[in-house]
Protein backbone atom coordinates (compact mmCIF):
# COMPACT_ATOMS: atom_id res chain seq x y z
CA UNK A 1 0.00 0.00 0.00
CA UNK A 2 1.26 3.35 -0.50
CA UNK A 3 2.13 6.48 2.25
CA UNK A 4 2.91 9.36 2.03
CA UNK A 5 5.70 12.05 2.80
CA UNK A 6 6.17 14.83 5.51
CA UNK A 7 8.59 17.20 5.61
CA UNK A 8 9.36 19.77 7.87
CA UNK A 9 12.30 22.46 8.45
CA UNK A 10 13.44 23.56 11.86
CA UNK A 11 16.08 26.18 13.54
CA UNK A 12 17.53 28.82 11.72
CA UNK A 13 17.53 28.42 7.66
CA UNK A 14 20.68 28.59 5.34
CA UNK A 15 21.23 29.47 1.78
CA UNK A 16 20.33 25.94 0.67
CA UNK A 17 17.87 24.26 3.22
CA UNK A 18 15.13 24.68 0.25
CA UNK A 19 17.93 22.15 -1.55
CA UNK A 20 17.42 19.88 0.69
CA UNK A 21 13.18 20.10 0.73
CA UNK A 22 13.82 20.14 -3.07
CA UNK A 23 15.70 16.87 -3.02
CA UNK A 24 13.09 15.60 -0.63
CA UNK A 25 10.10 16.56 -2.88
CA UNK A 26 11.66 15.84 -6.42
CA UNK A 27 12.82 12.14 -5.14
CA UNK A 28 9.70 11.13 -3.54
CA UNK A 29 7.83 12.10 -6.49
CA UNK A 30 9.59 9.86 -8.76
CA UNK A 31 8.27 7.07 -6.60
CA UNK A 32 4.72 7.14 -7.67
CA UNK A 33 4.73 3.48 -6.98
CA UNK A 34 5.43 4.08 -3.25
CA UNK A 35 4.14 7.57 -2.47
CA UNK A 36 1.44 8.96 -2.96
CA UNK A 37 2.17 12.69 -1.66
CA UNK A 38 4.70 14.94 -0.01
CA UNK A 39 3.38 17.13 2.38
CA UNK A 40 5.07 19.95 3.68
CA UNK A 41 4.53 21.27 7.60
CA UNK A 42 4.39 24.58 7.92
CA UNK A 43 6.71 25.93 10.99
CA UNK A 44 7.94 22.34 11.17
CA UNK A 45 6.78 20.57 14.00
CA UNK A 46 5.01 22.87 16.03
CA UNK A 47 2.88 24.06 13.53
CA UNK A 48 2.22 20.14 12.20
CA UNK A 49 0.28 20.11 15.78
CA UNK A 50 -1.83 22.78 14.89
CA UNK A 51 -2.77 20.45 11.69
CA UNK A 52 -0.40 23.32 9.87
CA UNK A 53 0.53 22.02 7.08
CA UNK A 54 0.60 21.96 2.60
CA UNK A 55 0.45 19.12 -0.05
CA UNK A 56 3.45 20.30 -1.81
CA UNK A 57 3.37 17.13 -4.44
CA UNK A 58 0.18 19.17 -5.74
CA UNK A 59 0.59 22.84 -4.80
CA UNK A 60 3.65 23.04 -6.43
CA UNK A 61 4.56 23.54 -9.78
CA UNK A 62 7.34 22.16 -11.92
CA UNK A 63 8.87 25.23 -12.31
CA UNK A 64 8.37 26.25 -8.44
CA UNK A 65 10.22 23.29 -7.67
CA UNK A 66 13.31 24.07 -9.73
CA UNK A 67 13.11 27.68 -8.17
CA UNK A 68 12.61 25.69 -4.79
CA UNK A 69 16.80 25.02 -5.52
CA UNK A 70 18.25 28.08 -5.26
CA UNK A 71 16.12 29.93 -2.96
CA UNK A 72 17.31 30.92 0.62
CA UNK A 73 15.27 30.55 3.99
CA UNK A 74 12.72 27.87 5.29
CA UNK A 75 10.42 28.26 2.20
CA UNK A 76 8.16 26.00 4.57
CA UNK A 77 8.97 28.13 7.57
CA UNK A 78 10.80 27.24 10.66
CA UNK A 79 10.18 26.98 14.55
CA UNK A 80 12.50 26.14 17.66
CA UNK A 81 10.43 23.36 19.09
CA UNK A 82 11.18 21.06 21.65
CA UNK A 83 9.55 17.51 22.37
CA UNK A 84 9.34 16.73 25.86
CA UNK A 85 12.34 14.13 26.81
CA UNK A 86 9.47 11.89 28.52
CA UNK A 87 8.30 9.70 25.92
CA UNK A 88 5.50 9.32 28.01
CA UNK A 89 4.32 13.15 27.39
CA UNK A 90 0.95 12.88 25.89
CA UNK A 91 2.44 14.85 22.90
CA UNK A 92 3.84 12.26 21.09
CA UNK A 93 0.47 10.08 20.93
CA UNK A 94 -0.89 13.44 19.53
CA UNK A 95 1.95 13.42 17.13
CA UNK A 96 1.65 10.10 15.87
CA UNK A 97 -2.46 10.03 15.66
CA UNK A 98 -1.89 13.26 13.10
CA UNK A 99 0.82 11.43 11.32
CA UNK A 100 -1.42 8.40 10.94
CA UNK A 101 -4.12 10.60 10.24
CA UNK A 102 -2.58 11.80 7.19
CA UNK A 103 -1.18 8.08 6.20
CA UNK A 104 2.22 9.13 6.90
CA UNK A 105 4.80 6.69 5.99
CA UNK A 106 8.19 8.63 5.91
CA UNK A 107 8.95 11.19 7.61
CA UNK A 108 11.46 13.97 7.23
CA UNK A 109 13.26 17.27 9.29
CA UNK A 110 15.98 19.28 7.73
CA UNK A 111 17.83 20.53 10.55
CA UNK A 112 20.61 21.19 12.99
CA UNK A 113 21.43 19.52 16.76
CA UNK A 114 17.99 20.57 18.08
CA UNK A 115 16.60 19.13 15.06
CA UNK A 116 17.78 15.35 15.35
CA UNK A 117 16.94 15.62 18.55
CA UNK A 118 13.25 15.65 17.52
CA UNK A 119 14.10 13.06 14.76
CA UNK A 120 15.72 10.88 17.78
CA UNK A 121 12.44 11.25 19.93
CA UNK A 122 10.19 10.53 17.31
CA UNK A 123 11.87 7.06 16.50
CA UNK A 124 12.31 5.94 19.73
CA UNK A 125 8.63 6.34 20.38
CA UNK A 126 7.88 4.97 17.12
CA UNK A 127 9.69 1.72 18.30
CA UNK A 128 8.12 1.72 21.28
CA UNK A 129 4.43 1.85 20.29
CA UNK A 130 5.46 -0.43 16.68
CA UNK A 131 4.82 2.20 14.30
CA UNK A 132 5.88 1.36 11.07
CA UNK A 133 6.86 5.10 9.96
CA UNK A 134 10.50 5.88 9.12
CA UNK A 135 12.30 9.30 10.55
CA UNK A 136 15.28 10.47 9.03
CA UNK A 137 16.91 13.58 9.46
CA UNK A 138 18.58 15.61 6.59
CA UNK A 139 21.31 17.67 7.81
CA UNK A 140 21.33 21.82 7.82
CA UNK A 141 23.43 24.12 9.61
CA UNK A 142 25.78 26.71 8.86
CA UNK A 143 27.98 26.50 12.10
CA UNK A 144 28.96 22.78 10.56
CA UNK A 145 29.28 20.93 14.07
CA UNK A 146 27.08 18.20 13.39
CA UNK A 147 28.82 15.03 14.90
CA UNK A 148 29.59 12.01 12.34
CA UNK A 149 29.41 13.83 9.18
CA UNK A 150 32.65 15.59 6.99
CA UNK A 151 30.23 18.41 6.95
CA UNK A 152 26.67 19.90 6.81
CA UNK A 153 24.69 21.49 3.94
CA UNK A 154 24.61 25.36 4.48
CA UNK A 155 28.20 25.49 5.28
CA UNK A 156 30.04 25.79 2.42
CA UNK A 157 27.89 28.65 1.03
CA UNK A 158 27.65 30.42 4.44
CA UNK A 159 32.09 30.32 4.61
CA UNK A 160 31.47 31.53 0.93
CA UNK A 161 29.91 34.62 2.12
CA UNK A 162 31.84 34.99 5.08
CA UNK A 163 35.38 35.00 3.08
CA UNK A 164 33.97 37.12 0.18
CA UNK A 165 32.59 39.77 2.58
CA UNK A 166 35.68 39.75 5.09
CA UNK A 167 37.60 40.42 1.32
CA UNK A 168 35.61 43.19 0.91
CA UNK A 169 35.75 44.66 4.73
CA UNK A 170 39.42 44.62 4.54
CA UNK A 171 39.97 46.12 1.39
CA UNK A 172 37.56 49.01 2.02
CA UNK A 173 39.91 49.13 5.34
CA UNK A 174 43.26 49.70 3.64
CA UNK A 175 41.72 52.81 1.79
CA UNK A 176 42.98 55.59 4.72
CA UNK A 177 46.63 55.46 6.00
CA UNK A 178 45.02 56.13 9.76
CA UNK A 179 45.42 53.83 11.98
CA UNK A 180 42.13 51.63 12.46
CA UNK A 181 41.05 48.42 13.76
CA UNK A 182 37.76 46.82 12.04
CA UNK A 183 36.20 43.92 14.28
CA UNK A 184 33.47 41.47 12.14
CA UNK A 185 32.24 39.61 14.57
CA UNK A 186 30.61 36.24 13.31
CA UNK A 187 28.14 33.65 14.11
CA UNK A 188 29.42 30.68 16.37
CA UNK A 189 28.45 29.43 19.54
CA UNK A 190 30.47 27.00 20.63
CA UNK A 191 32.50 26.12 17.32
CA UNK A 192 34.29 28.27 15.17
CA UNK A 193 33.97 27.04 11.62
CA UNK A 194 32.09 30.13 10.08
CA UNK A 195 34.47 32.58 11.51
CA UNK A 196 37.70 30.30 10.48
CA UNK A 197 36.42 30.85 7.30
CA UNK A 198 37.72 34.10 7.33
CA UNK A 199 40.95 33.14 6.78
CA UNK A 200 39.99 32.08 3.07
CA UNK A 201 39.49 36.02 2.60
CA UNK A 202 43.48 36.52 2.14
CA UNK A 203 44.90 36.80 -1.29
CA UNK A 204 48.39 36.71 -0.01
CA UNK A 205 50.27 36.21 2.39
CA UNK A 206 50.12 39.21 5.20
CA UNK A 207 46.63 39.99 3.90
CA UNK A 208 43.63 40.91 6.29
CA UNK A 209 42.35 38.93 8.42
CA UNK A 210 45.13 39.37 10.49
CA UNK A 211 44.31 38.23 13.70
CA UNK A 212 41.01 35.63 13.84
CA UNK A 213 39.39 34.43 17.44
CA UNK A 214 37.28 30.86 17.59
CA UNK A 215 35.44 30.04 20.80
CA UNK A 216 37.90 26.72 21.19
CA UNK A 217 40.69 29.36 22.33
CA UNK A 218 40.67 31.05 25.64
CA UNK A 219 40.08 35.16 24.77
CA UNK A 220 42.15 37.36 27.24
CA UNK A 221 42.37 40.97 26.72
CA UNK A 222 46.49 41.41 27.81
CA UNK A 223 47.07 39.22 24.88
CA UNK A 224 44.29 40.65 22.56
CA UNK A 225 46.05 44.04 23.32
CA UNK A 226 49.76 42.35 22.52
CA UNK A 227 48.66 40.75 19.45
CA UNK A 228 47.05 43.48 18.29
CA UNK A 229 49.82 45.74 18.90
CA UNK A 230 52.06 44.05 16.73
CA UNK A 231 49.47 43.95 13.81
CA UNK A 232 49.58 47.49 14.13
CA UNK A 233 53.41 47.33 13.87
CA UNK A 234 53.21 45.46 10.30
CA UNK A 235 50.17 47.60 8.65
CA UNK A 236 48.23 50.82 10.11
CA UNK A 237 44.58 48.95 9.02
CA UNK A 238 43.71 45.97 10.87
CA UNK A 239 40.74 43.61 10.75
CA UNK A 240 40.11 41.33 13.39
CA UNK A 241 37.09 38.18 12.94
CA UNK A 242 35.78 36.85 16.08
CA UNK A 243 33.31 34.35 17.17
CA UNK A 244 30.01 35.65 18.90
CA UNK A 245 30.72 32.71 21.11
CA UNK A 246 34.59 33.69 22.65
CA UNK A 247 35.12 33.60 26.19
CA UNK A 248 37.60 34.82 28.35
CA UNK A 249 39.81 32.13 30.68
CA UNK A 250 36.59 31.94 33.34
CA UNK A 251 34.44 30.98 30.89
CA UNK A 252 32.62 34.00 30.94
CA UNK A 253 31.12 35.32 27.53
CA UNK A 254 33.18 38.60 25.68
CA UNK A 255 29.60 39.56 24.94
CA UNK A 256 28.40 39.39 28.46
CA UNK A 257 30.65 42.56 29.51
CA UNK A 258 28.10 44.03 27.60
CA UNK A 259 25.42 42.21 29.50
CA UNK A 260 23.47 41.57 26.25
CA UNK A 261 23.53 37.39 26.74
CA UNK A 262 19.71 36.58 26.89
CA UNK A 263 17.99 32.96 26.90
CA UNK A 264 15.90 31.54 24.03
CA UNK A 265 13.71 28.95 24.37
CA UNK A 266 15.92 25.85 24.43
CA UNK A 267 17.93 27.62 27.53
CA UNK A 268 20.92 29.14 25.22
CA UNK A 269 22.27 32.44 25.37
CA UNK A 270 21.15 34.47 23.17
CA UNK A 271 24.47 35.65 21.56
CA UNK A 272 25.92 39.49 20.56
CA UNK A 273 27.71 42.14 20.73
CA UNK A 274 31.17 40.99 21.63
CA UNK A 275 32.18 43.26 18.28
CA UNK A 276 30.96 46.13 20.15
CA UNK A 277 33.08 45.19 23.59
CA UNK A 278 36.05 44.73 21.79
CA UNK A 279 35.69 47.83 18.90
CA UNK A 280 35.40 49.97 22.80
CA UNK A 281 38.25 48.34 24.14
CA UNK A 282 40.57 49.01 20.98
CA UNK A 283 39.50 52.69 21.34
CA UNK A 284 40.21 52.88 24.79
CA UNK A 285 43.22 51.34 25.17
CA UNK A 286 44.64 52.69 21.84
CA UNK A 287 43.10 55.73 21.24
CA UNK A 288 42.88 55.19 17.61
CA UNK A 289 39.86 54.56 15.51
CA UNK A 290 37.58 51.73 16.02
CA UNK A 291 34.10 50.10 14.36
CA UNK A 292 32.64 47.03 14.83
CA UNK A 293 30.72 44.96 11.83
CA UNK A 294 28.39 42.56 12.78
CA UNK A 295 27.39 40.15 9.54
CA UNK A 296 24.41 38.82 11.66
CA UNK A 297 21.48 36.49 9.67
CA UNK A 298 23.24 38.00 6.23
CA UNK A 299 26.05 34.52 6.72
CA UNK A 300 23.02 32.19 6.26
CA UNK A 301 20.39 34.04 3.79
CA UNK A 302 22.78 35.59 1.30
CA UNK A 303 21.99 32.99 -1.51
CA UNK A 304 23.47 35.35 -4.73
CA UNK A 305 26.83 33.81 -3.58
CA UNK A 306 26.26 30.71 -2.22
CA UNK A 307 28.38 27.55 -3.41
CA UNK A 308 27.13 25.58 -6.33
CA UNK A 309 29.15 22.47 -4.60
CA UNK A 310 26.63 23.62 -1.59
CA UNK A 311 23.48 23.32 -3.56
CA UNK A 312 24.05 20.07 -4.89
CA UNK A 313 25.22 18.68 -1.80
CA UNK A 314 22.12 19.58 -0.10
CA UNK A 315 19.60 18.68 -2.91
CA UNK A 316 21.38 14.85 -2.56
CA UNK A 317 21.29 14.31 0.69
CA UNK A 318 17.20 15.12 0.56
CA UNK A 319 16.81 12.93 -2.42
CA UNK A 320 19.37 10.10 -0.37
CA UNK A 321 17.08 10.29 2.56
CA UNK A 322 13.83 9.67 0.91
CA UNK A 323 15.97 6.33 -0.90
CA UNK A 324 17.06 5.10 2.43
CA UNK A 325 13.72 5.83 4.48
CA UNK A 326 11.87 3.84 1.16
CA UNK A 327 14.53 0.64 1.42
CA UNK A 328 13.48 0.66 5.47
CA UNK A 329 16.08 3.15 7.07
CA UNK A 330 14.68 4.77 10.32
CA UNK A 331 16.04 6.70 13.18
CA UNK A 332 19.24 7.68 11.24
CA UNK A 333 20.66 10.51 9.62
CA UNK A 334 21.78 11.68 6.39
CA UNK A 335 25.99 12.03 6.51
CA UNK A 336 28.79 12.90 4.37
CA UNK A 337 32.06 11.50 3.84
CA UNK A 338 34.76 12.92 2.00
CA UNK A 339 36.53 10.37 -0.31
CA UNK A 340 39.03 12.07 -1.79
CA UNK A 341 40.59 15.71 -1.49
CA UNK A 342 42.06 16.16 -4.70
CA UNK A 343 39.87 16.36 -6.64
CA UNK A 344 37.44 16.58 -4.14
CA UNK A 345 34.79 13.78 -3.92
CA UNK A 346 32.04 12.70 -1.35
CA UNK A 347 29.71 10.12 -0.63
CA UNK A 348 26.46 9.94 1.68
CA UNK A 349 25.44 7.08 4.16
CA UNK A 350 23.68 6.89 7.16
CA UNK A 351 24.74 7.81 10.99
CA UNK A 352 22.64 6.97 13.86
CA UNK A 353 20.97 10.05 14.73
CA UNK A 354 20.87 9.05 18.31
CA UNK A 355 24.79 9.63 18.41
CA UNK A 356 24.13 13.03 16.11
CA UNK A 357 21.99 15.05 18.80
CA UNK A 358 22.73 17.30 21.11
CA UNK A 359 26.26 17.60 20.90
CA UNK A 360 28.63 19.51 18.68
CA UNK A 361 31.48 18.98 16.46
CA UNK A 362 33.92 21.78 17.93
CA UNK A 363 36.53 23.19 15.38
CA UNK A 364 39.62 20.65 15.54
CA UNK A 365 41.96 22.13 17.64
CA UNK A 366 45.52 21.20 15.46
CA UNK A 367 44.02 23.55 13.07
CA UNK A 368 44.16 26.68 15.08
CA UNK A 369 47.66 28.15 14.56
CA UNK A 370 49.29 31.57 15.94
CA UNK A 371 48.56 30.91 19.88
CA UNK A 372 45.03 30.86 19.32
CA UNK A 373 44.91 34.07 16.39
CA UNK A 374 44.88 31.98 12.91
CA UNK A 375 44.09 29.15 11.59
CA UNK A 376 46.28 26.70 9.59
CA UNK A 377 46.78 25.09 6.11
CA UNK A 378 44.98 22.32 6.74
CA UNK A 379 41.26 24.33 7.42
CA UNK A 380 42.34 25.75 3.59
CA UNK A 381 42.73 22.55 2.14
CA UNK A 382 39.31 21.08 4.24
CA UNK A 383 37.30 24.61 2.93
CA UNK A 384 38.38 25.32 -0.49
CA UNK A 385 35.81 22.63 -2.23
CA UNK A 386 32.67 23.38 -0.31
CA UNK A 387 32.96 27.10 -1.57
CA UNK A 388 33.42 26.19 -5.33
CA UNK A 389 30.98 27.33 -7.91
CA UNK A 390 28.34 29.71 -8.45
CA UNK A 391 24.58 29.51 -9.73
CA UNK A 392 22.92 31.07 -12.52
CA UNK A 393 20.09 32.54 -10.37
CA UNK A 394 16.60 33.67 -12.44
CA UNK A 395 17.00 37.52 -12.09
CA UNK A 396 13.67 40.14 -12.56
CA UNK A 397 14.63 43.81 -13.29
CA UNK A 398 17.84 43.54 -11.72
CA UNK A 399 17.23 41.03 -8.58
CA UNK A 400 16.64 37.93 -8.09
CA UNK A 401 13.48 35.81 -8.49
CA UNK A 402 12.98 33.47 -5.04
CA UNK A 403 9.86 30.90 -4.86
CA UNK A 404 7.93 32.09 -1.60
CA UNK A 405 4.98 30.03 -0.20
CA UNK A 406 1.80 31.82 -0.01
CA UNK A 407 0.72 32.95 3.02
CA UNK A 408 -1.88 30.98 4.74
CA UNK A 409 -3.31 33.70 7.51
CA UNK A 410 -3.53 37.33 7.37
CA UNK A 411 -2.26 38.68 4.34
CA UNK A 412 0.42 41.06 3.90
CA UNK A 413 -0.03 44.68 4.70
CA UNK A 414 -0.10 46.84 1.59
CA UNK A 415 1.11 50.05 1.97
CA UNK A 416 0.00 51.46 -1.28
CA UNK A 417 -3.84 50.61 0.15
CA UNK A 418 -3.77 52.31 2.94
CA UNK A 419 -3.45 56.37 3.42
CA UNK A 420 -1.86 58.10 6.32
CA UNK A 421 -5.00 59.15 8.12
CA UNK A 422 -5.76 55.52 8.20
CA UNK A 423 -3.24 54.21 10.35
CA UNK A 424 -3.92 53.90 14.05
CA UNK A 425 -2.11 56.64 15.99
Amino acid sequence: MTKNILVGQSGGPTAVINASLYGVIAEGMNHLDEIDHVYGMVHGLEGFLKDDYMDLSEELTQKELELLKLTPAAYLGSCRYKLPSDLTAPTYPTVFEKLEALNIGYFFYIGGNDSMDTVSKLSRYGAQIGSSIRFVGIPKTIDNDLFLTDHTPGYGSAAKYVASTVREIALDAAAYHQPAVTVIELMGRHAGWLTAASVLARKDKGDNPLLIYLPESGFDFKSFARDLSAALQTQPNVVVCVSEGICDSSGRLICEYNDEAKLDNFGHKMLTGCGKVLENFVHNHFGIKARSVELNVCQRCSALISSAADIEEASLAGSFGVRAALSGATGKMVAFERTCDTPYTMDCSLVDVNQVCNREKPFPAQWITGHGTDVGQDFIRYALPLIQGEAAHPMKDGLPVYARRKPSGPQPYDASSSSATSVPG
